[in-house]
Parts: C-alpha cells; sequence; structure tokens
C-alpha cells in the first residue's frame, strides 16, 4: 500500500461517509487468502516405489498397477505444488518409518528422516511404528547422536547423524512421570498471511500394535478430548482454522480420488463425531486407504501408503474474522515418470542406493513358486503366512515348538520372483519382516489355544483377524456361528491329533506377540515363555536356504489349507 493511500485509509473515519465507502477495500475485513497443504502418511521407509493398483475403467479388467512413490518422485509432486505456491505446508500423519524395507531400515530409518527433513516437512504426528524401538531411541533418531539401543545400525550411515529437521507432535501421548504430552501437542504455522494449528494425535489404542516395552513410561488419552481441550489456547494465539492431523483412519469402497466420498467406514468416524465444531479438516492415516470424504461438515482425508500418493488441500481462510470459509481436496498419484525428482533429494537417493547394494542384492535363495503372497482366501489363509509360519515353527521345533503362529501385521511384503530372477534376493526377504524380532514359545493349554483362535474375531478397526498358522496346526471354523465360539472344537488337531482342552501345548510366536499384541491378550496367560533370541529374519532365511540346498524349495501360489471356513452346506450335512 502507497504512504499516500495508507494515509487515507487511517483518515477515512473522519471523511464524507461517500468517500469512506470508496475507500472500503482499505478494510482488509472480507478479503480472503488460500493456505495450500500436502499431506502425506505412512511412508514406512519406502525411498524407492512400489506397486499401486488403482480401478481405471479404460484399462484391460478395469485396472491399473504402476510404480509410484518413493522419495525422489514425491519430491517432483513437492516441488510442483511449491511452483504454484512457495509457502506450500508439507506435514505428515504418522509412520513416516517404522516396518520400511531394507534400505531404510538397515540404517535404523536415519535415510530416511533426513530426506523428509531436505524436502521441508513441517512436522509428522506419532504413529505406532515411530513406536516399535520405544521412546529412547525415537527420541535419538528425532535428536540426532548415536546412543542407541540398536548400535549394529545407529549411526552407521553417517556418523555424526544430526537427527530430523522437523518435530513430532502427538496431543494425547502422555508421560507418565509428568502427566503432559511428551511431544509437542500442536504447531503452528503461517502461509500466506493466515495462521494455521495443527493439532496432533496418535490412535487411542497405539498399545494394541506395538510391544508392551514401547508403552513403559507413557499412555494415551482420548484423541478428540485431547484435541478439544487445546482450542482455548488456540483462539489466544489468534489462530485462524485448526486442523486435525491424527494416525488413525477408515476405509471405503469408493476410488482414492472421488471428491466428497460418503461411505466411510472406521475408528475415525468415531472420534471425528467428537471434534468440536470448529474442526472442520481431519487428515488420517493408518489404514493405508486413499479417500476424500465428507462426514457432515468435516473434510477426512488419507493418502493411501509409500508415498503413492499426496493429498493436496486447498483451505481459503478470512484471516480478519480467524474463520475457515471453504476447503477442497484431491489425491494426487506420485508417478515417477511425471515428476522429476528435486535434485538434493536425487543425490541423497542414489548415495543410499549404492551404499545398500552390496547387501540388498546378495543372493537368498530360489522358491519353488513364481509369488507367494499376502492375499487371504474365504478362511482366512495365504500361501505367505503359510511360508513364514512354517518358517518360524522350524527355527524353534529342536526347542519344542509343536506349532507357530504369524500375525498378519508382521507380514510386510509379499515375494514375488521378476521374469528370469532364478533367486530371491535379501532385499525382498527382508523386506517381509523388518522389526527383527525374536521368536518366543509359550505354552497354552488346549483350551487356550481356542480361546486365542476365537480372538481372531476382534469388535474393532482390525475386524476378523486371522492368525497364520504352521502346518502342523489345522482347525475349521463355522461363520454362522455367535462370535466367541466359532472354532470347532472338535477340529483342532496338531500333526493329525486332536487337541486335548487340559493338555500343553509349545507354541511359537514372535515377540510382540508373545505380549498381547494385536489383541490377542491369550499369549499373556502361557503359563512359560522362553525368549530364544532366534532373529524372525534370520528364521525365514535359513529355512528358504535349507530348503533350496536340500532340492526341496519352498513356497506355494496358494494357501494350504489349514484353515477350513465351513460352508452351509458342510454344516447342515454334519447337523443330520
Amino acid at each position: 500500500m502507497s504512504t499516500l493511500f495508507s494515509r487515507l485509509c487511517h483518515a477515512s473515519l473522519v471523511l464524507p461517509l461517500a468517500l469512506a465507502l470508496a475507500l472500503a477495500a482499505c478494510d482488509p475485513a472480507g478479503q480472503t487468502v488460500d493456505v495450500n497443504i500436502a499431506a502425506i502418511n505412512d511412508f514406512h521407509g519406502n525411498l524407492a516405489p512400489s506397486p499401486f493398483t488403482y480401478a481405471d475403467a479404460s484399462a484391460p479388467g478395469g485396472k491399473v498397477t504402476i510404480q509410484a512413490g518413493g522419495i525422489n518422485a514425491l519430491s517432483g509432486v513437492v516441488s510442483a505444488l511449491r511452483k504454484n505456491d512457495p509457502q506450500l505446508l508439507l506435514v505428515g500423519a504418522g509412520d513416516m518409518i517404522g516396518a520400511s524395507p531394507p534400505m531404510s531400515a538397515m540404517w535404523a530409518d536415519e535415510p530416511t528422516l533426513t530426506a523428509l527433513g531436505t524436502l521441508g516437512l513441517k512436522f509428522s504426528v506419532i504413529g505406532n511404528h515411530e513406536l516399535d524401538q520405544g521412546t529412547f531411541e525415537l527420541q535419538r533418531q528425532i535428536n540426532g547422536g548415536c546412543d542407541s539401543p540398536r548400535p549394529d545400525k545407529a549411526c552407521l550411515y553417517s556418523k555424526d547423524y544430526s537427527g530430523t529437521r522437523f518435530p513430532y507432535v502427538a496431543a494425547n501421548l502422555i508421560d507418565a512421570q509428568t502427566g503432559k504430552p511428551l511431544f509437542r501437542p500442536y504447531i503452528i504455522e503461517e502461509a500466506n498471511g493466515a495462521k494455521i494449528a495443527f493439532v496432533g494425535a496418535v490412535l487411542r489404542n497405539v498399545s494394541t500394535y506395538v510391544s508392551s516395552q514401547s508403552m513403559n513410561g507413557i499412555y494415551t488419552i482420548d484423541e478428540a478430548e485431547a484435541a478439544n481441550a487445546l482450542l482455548p489456547e488456540l483462539h489466544q494465539q489468534g489462530v485462524d482454522a485448526v486442523v486435525m492431523v491424527i494416525h488413525q483412519g477408515g476405509e471405503t469402497v469408493e476410488s482414492f480420488d472421488k471428491t466428497d466420498c460418503s461411505q466411510l467406514k472406521g475408528d475415525i468416524l468415531d472420534v471425528a463425531s467428537r471434534l468440536a465444531p470448529e474442526i472442520k479438516v481431519v487428515l488420517t492415516a493408518h489404514t493405508h486407504q486413499g479417500y476424500l470424504c465428507r462426514v457432515g461438515d468435516k473434510l477426512i482425508t488419507q493418502a493411501s501408503s509409500y508415498g503413492r500418493l499426496v493429498t493436496h488441500l486447498t483451505l481459503t481462510i478470512d484471516p480478519s474474522k480467524h474463520q475457515l470459509l471453504d476447503v477442497k481436496a484431491k489425491n494426487i498419484v506420485v508417478d515417477p515418470k511425471r515428476y522429476p525428482p528435486m535434485p538434493e533429494i536425487a543425490a541423497q537417493q542414489a548415495e543410499v542406493e549404492a551404499r545398500s547394494h552390496e547387501l540388498l542384492s546378495k543372493p537368498i535363495a530360489r522358491m519353488a513358486a513364481t509369488e507367494v503372497k499376502r492375499t487371504l482366501n474365504a478362511a482366512g489363509e495365504s500361501a505367505m503366512g503359510d511360508l513364514v509360519a512354517d518358517a518360524q515353527w522350524q527355527a524353534t521345533r529342536s526347542l519344542g515348538a509343536q506349532m507357530a503362529f504369524i500375525n498378519l501385521g508382521g507380514i510386510r511384503s509379499d515375494l514375488i520372483l521378476e521374469p528370469g530372477q532364478a533367486q530371491l534376493i535379501y532385499s525382498q526377504v527382508a523386506s517381509v519382516q523388518p522389526f527383527n524380532n525374536t521368536l518366543n514359545i509359550l505354552t497354552l493349554t488346549g483350551a487356550q489355544l481356542k480361546q486365542l483362535l476365537e480372538q481372531q474375531w476382534q469388535n474393532n478397526g482390525l475386524g476378523f483377524y486371522p492368525l497364520q498358522p504352521s502346518a502342523s496346526l489345522t482347525y475349521s471354523w463355522d461363520p454362522s456361528k455367535p462370535q466367541g465360539d466359532r472354532v470347532v472344537a472338535s477340529s483342532m488337531k496338531i500333526n493329525g491329533v486332536p487337541v486335548v482342552p487340559e493338555s500343553p501345548y509349545q507354541v511359537t510366536v514372535n515377540a510382540f506377540m508373545a505380549g498381547g499384541g494385536d489383541n490377542f491378550s491369550v499369549f499373556k496367560d502361557a503359563s512359560d515363555r522362553v525368549d530364544t533370541g532366534l532373529s524372525d529374519l534370520t528364521s525365514l532365511i535359513d529355512y528358504l536356504q535349507t530348503n533350496d540346498r536340500a532340492g526341496n524349495p519352498v513356497g506355494e501360489h496358494s494357501p494350504g489349507q489349514r484353515i477350513h471356513k465351513l460352508d452351509a452346506a458342510t454344516v447342515t450335512s454334519a447337523q443330520r
């Protein structure tokens, strides 16, 4: 505004009404600004692209699969958005690290955190996988340094690892000693003349998804209540809009790019319904879904996972009234063929690829099938689940284990041989089990074993969450029976011998499951438990290699029918 125009504006209070009206444009009231946000979630250290399948009516079969995501293409999308708005705010909704492919996991996810800082990430909320190694290790990853419970990984990529360039946020993750949030509860960003408050939250039941050790010294409170309680403090700071960023989500059958989708389901709905009316934008995560849904007057979004989508939001704001007037959103496919990387990101990625190549390309073993997938059949069994459970059983069989279980979340990828590829390589196998969990042998009675299998039907976001059994265990379940009584007790057999309710059985599970993870609380009641110290990944590699050397490569296209789902005809026949 020119000096003369400024003087006229300040003098308008004493000018005639007509002139005052003519100078109404001096008053900023009623003027709006746009604030652009790019949101990502569940990146999980996926520095390289991964397959992304989406519906396309014009494509053969109605679907298209491309390689999408990766830090290079992600930087290209962010760079393109910044060309239109240099003040774009890039934010993360959690699980930026953890359960990562080996290119990131082998270096304690430090290359991923460094790259996200270079990319200009403003903040990320805490996700369950940020807590995989506990809060002490997470604080090290944030603040820098090499004092780590993982000396075999920490600071190997950089001797002077300096931490992230961005903070983590969570209003509802509480320090048990102080009773206050362990991390910043919110962050306020200014862009284009507006102040936006981002309130962060981890899912309330995060303890279901991490080991009991990871929850030492912390607890969670209700997500919506934590966010709502901050509003008076945020108003005092003059924010113009409040955005909720939460590591919790939902599911919908609608397309990832459908504007204002309306069929959203899941745990996020309860949280959103209890948020204060002024919180109209909710950025979500955790369920690895892509959606742009309207629930009442709230926009609820998610950008799939692994950096394969970016949610671009435009908030229209009236700063004079501290009011959000409108918000629009779209999900952008992060296609490496369309978005060239930022030079500094490309340089970082080239270095981590070069330094990781020798280990990642190491040949491991042949497979009997060209692909072994996590796809569940109607009974709840997958070929990949069979393979991993068998590997863990064989690793502990000499120690007395009679069976093994692996949880669905403990299997992070499929095993697929590319055309002309004779053997699996280390990067493929390590991607299946990136947690480096130890195997535990627990003792359960036959009655507890049945109770465990009944816990596969859960009244939360997991729903039907079938454990994957080793070949030694077979059983049937009846979908017509009520929850809690679906497993047919007489069908339960170990190596062909019926399970006896009073008899003890030795069961192998990973350390996460041994602590009751994924709501399988029966494991907490085991009468005996032995931590073998054996690594889940090492056990899988040994199993693949031992069978290959014996001339009997393992791995099948289809599940082995260890679990049987009774259909109506079978049930009717049995009743006769």
